[in-house]
């Protein structure tokens, strides 16, 4: 099994067994520990305690502490790091590599903030054009029940309401329970299923366990 495949199997187990008493069950840390090492295991230990500090805060603490949480984690290219042009990680493999780019960072954020009981329609990856750099980039933003939205970044620390990231220009987002594209002059047009992402249906297949939310 090797390191990609090792990581989607052991995110099958987790989700599978998330009823357990603990976050992360005894057999998928072993088998971390054997993939990864000890220090793979031990930023996932961490990570387990980052999920039980904050399972009773609030919606806007939970946001806060997880995007300065993988914010802190090293940016590594897909070439480098997965020597593929693009590759969507699963948030193991991108916690016990303790790396990634943008799309593996916003959807490491989205899952870690499901779990963590934000609901799905509160919570969109979003893909946008980043004007500064002249470059594509995603983003997970998150909508509260009240107040703008606000985006998760690996480019700015800060976290921001999206009026003040006139620095980036909205193209689609999408979560587990649909895909919309985002209109130039503001507003957004629902495009169906999420499951036309093919990155993101590849990801699910490798989870082997169908759509996720």
């Amino acid at each position: 099994m090797n390191r990609r495949s090792i990581g989607a199997w052991l995110l099958g187990v987790w989700l599978a067994t998330w009823a357990c008493a603990d976050v992360l069950p005894d057999l998928l840390k072993g088998r971390i520990e054997d993939q990864y090492g000890v220090v793979g295991a031990q930023r996932l230990a961490r990570w387990e305690q980052l999920i039980w500090d904050l399972r009773y805060q609030t919606d806007h603490v939970k946001v806060s502490a997880v995007n300065q949480y993988f914010n802190a984690m090293d940016f590594v290219t897909d070439q480098v790091h997965w020597q593929q042009e693009d590759y969507w990680a699963t948030p193991l493999e991108t916690l016990a590599t303790n790396g990634g780019d943008c799309e593996d960072f916003a959807i490491a954020k989205y899952f870690t903030l499901r779990e963590l009981g934000v609901e799905a329609e509160q919570l969109r990856i979003t893909y946008v054009r980043a004007i500064t750099i002249q470059e594509p980039h995603m983003v997970l933003t998150y909508y509260p029940a009240s107040g703008e939205p606000l985006v998760l970044d690996i480019l700015k620390t800060e976290l921001l309401p999206v009026s003040k990231r006139l620095d980036l220009a909205p193209v689609y987002s999408f979560n587990g329970d649909g895909l919309w594209k985002s209109k130039p002059e503001g507003g957004e047009t629902r495009l169906g299923s999420s499951e036309s992402i093919a990155l993101w249906r590849e990801m699910q297949l490798r989870l082997g366990l169908g759509k996720l939310k």
